[in-house]
């Protein structure tokens, strides 16, 4: 009797690989659990709690001492770029390569996932294209270790509102996001984006362009509409860069998910972002770094307009009632340093619950990412990370980060 064995028949069982977690402590996105333990199998949660029965394979990692918390996520990130204070912006897209800025930007991933943030929402790559679909690629197929990426792929701007600029005016130079007008070329656009593999689209609602300088609205609210109605048509939302009142106020009419920076926010265009549900993305991090970059010594000289201002209007979006995520336009400051925009948002007058909750179980909803990320429940990805000691007591704690898993691999141990 002959037997035939052709390749692609047979088949091994793939054995399940467990994994038991024992932290102190389990923030689940919600609350603090004392006495829990996480039981991962394979790339999901299994079970939470304090758990009785474990698969006798289990591999047991003791985090005595420890905290337990969903990865988290980073709400606004620029993995192209690096800090302004090594290589400006314009520099950076002028005069860098966009070889070096991928190279750049997969050690920046590196140190983002390392620092414990397993997700980011990165908006916009500021003229490096769209590099950044490369970048999610080569981390989704294991090519180089990053968090899991939502991105924007090119901004969206108004002609003549973005930059560089620095160059004479009859010189065209590289522009750092992608230039759009009117309801045709916006279509054309937003459409582009999506079929290049954006995940969200990223408009500026306003920016630099005015007299002197000044911030002012670049589109019109039809034309912020249409960009919101094409996005939102392939299941997209829009996410708004806005500072100004007037063009916070068209963008949030126009549907946006989420405004980013707000610094000149008013009482009632806070109000205008409960009644439609739009959630702020204060940066608190980026405007503190650019201030010390200007010669602002921090905890030394007293606190500049610009930081004062920053702190009156995060307190009013606080008692407004405003959602509020945690981004921190990292870029502008130094990839795995996130934790500053968490540790900024607790001085600012935000509660320490609040903020891990913005940092895990808020921005997973607001991203659309919740059924899969951000909280610890069963069937969730086992995106984990354990921290020293209390964060709740000392926020400072989140940057002790002493293990990481993504999706049930452990990258920190």
């Amino acid at each position: 009797m002959l037997l035939l064995v052709q390749a692609g028949f047979a088949q091994t069982a793939k054995t399940d690989v467990y994994y038991l977690l024992k932290p102190d402590r389990v923030f689940d996105g919600e609350q603090m659990r004392e006495g829990w333990q996480v039981l991962v199998q394979n790339d999901k949660i299994e079970a939470v709690g304090k758990l009785n029965h474990v698969p006798a394979t289990a591999k047991i990692i003791d985090l005595k001492g420890k905290t337990l918390l969903p990865g988290l996520i980073e709400g606004h990130s620029h993995l192209f770029l690096h800090p302004y204070n090594e290589t400006s912006w314009n520099d950076q897209v002028l005069m860098e390569s966009r070889a070096e800025r991928a190279v750049r930007a997969a050690n920046h991933a590196k140190a983002t996932l390392l620092a414990g943030f397993t997700t980011v929402r990165d908006l916009g790559t500021e003229g490096a294209g769209y590099d950044d679909v490369g970048l999610k690629q080569a981390i989704e197929k294991g090519v180089i270790p990053g968090p899991r990426m939502l991105i924007a792929t090119e901004a969206i701007v108004a002609s003549g509102s973005y930059g560089p600029k620095e160059l004479n005016y009859e010189i065209e130079t590289p522009i750092g996001a992608a230039v759009a007008d009117g309801m045709d070329g916006l279509t054309r656009e937003v459409r582009k984006q999506i079929g290049k593999g954006a995940d969200l689209i990223k408009v500026y609602a306003d920016y630099r362009w005015g007299l002197n300088s000044s911030a002012q609205p670049t589109f019109t609210l039809e034309e912020l509409k249409k960009i919101v109605e094409v996005a939102n048509s392939s299941g997209r939302p829009v996410v708004a860069h806005a500072a100004t009142p007037e063009g916070m106020r068209r963008a949030i009419l126009a549907g946006v998910a989420t405004i980013e920076h707000g610094d000149n926010a008013t009482p009632e265009i806070y109000r205008l972002m409960k009644k439609h549900n739009v959630a702020l993305c204060p940066t608190l991090a980026a405007g503190d770094a650019i201030t010390q970059y200007r010669g602002w010594k921090k905890g030394i000289d007293p606190e500049p307009e610009r930081i004062q201002l920053k702190r009156k209007n995060f307190a009013a979006a606080l008692d407004a009632g405003v959602k509020i995520i945690m981004g921190g336009d990292v870029g502008v400051f130094t990839h795995g340093d996130n934790a500053r925009e968490i540790e900024l948002m607790v001085d600012y007058g935000m509660k320490p619950l609040d903020v891990l909750r913005a940092a895990t179980a808020v921005n997973a909803e607001v991203f659309g990412i919740a059924t899969t990320a951000g909280s610890i429940k069963p069937g969730l990805l086992a995106d984990l990370i354990a921290v020293d000691g209390k964060p709740l007591a000392d926020i400072r704690q989140i940057r002790n980060v002493a293990f990481v898993m993504k999706g049930g691999k452990v990258y920190k141990e």
